[in-house]
């Protein structure tokens, strides 16, 4: 589970280390929903790591969980280089 705040997420690892995050974008792929997520630990550096995870919402509060099967997580990655992609050029040409 994670703690949301106006687009700004704390995700807790495996190893139990917190990781701020920024609400990117939320998809459907596939028949499910993903959250795009921006890792803020090197903001200062205006480098940011992707995080996709599996997206739901129950009774108003948000679960952002990991991806375990290595083929889902290798086609929505896949979905969501194509999207950055397009955005990215589509900013260049502006």
């Amino acid at each position: 589970m994670a703690e949301e705040e106006n687009n700004l997420i704390e995700l807790t690892d495996e190893d139990g280390n917190v990781i701020k995050c920024a609400l990117y974008d939320i998809i459907d792929f596939e028949d499910k929903q993903y959250a795009i997520l921006a890792d803020m630990s090197n903001a200062e550096d205006e480098e940011y790591d992707t995080i996709i995870t599996v997206y739901t919402e129950e009774d108003g509060t948000s679960y952002f969980e990991t991806i375990e099967d290595d083929d889902e997580f290798d086609r929505v990655s896949e979905y969501v280089d194509k999207i950055l992609e397009e955005e990215y050029n589509d900013e260049d040409e502006e």
